[in-house]
């Protein structure tokens, strides 16, 4: 069974509750009699696997054609630095 949180809207008291799914949510608060709602919380994500890399999020194609940039005049000063030995 699934533990719920719930909390009230008057005395800001909060509690759990373990409930079966098809019970009906707690609408009372224990402590002062006032209204009580569920909290809900957000689920976290992984995704695992050979398809999926944990350096894939947060890069957009911008950090990719800035490290291509970087590359490019690094190996024209190796080449001109090459060619001038030769003479």
């Amino acid at each position: 069974m699934p533990v719920y949180e719930y909390e009230c809207g008057v005395c800001c008291y909060h509690f759990d509750r373990r409930q079966r799914f098809d019970e009906e949510p707690v609408s009372v608060c224990p402590q002062c009699q006032g209204k009580a709602r569920r909290v809900l919380h957000s689920v976290p994500i992984f995704f695992k696997g050979s398809g999926f890399y944990s350096t894939d999020h947060g890069r957009g194609s911008q950090g990719a054609t800035s490290e291509k940039k970087e590359e490019k005049p690094s190996e024209k000063a190796g080449s001109s630095e090459g060619a001038a030995p030769k003479d």
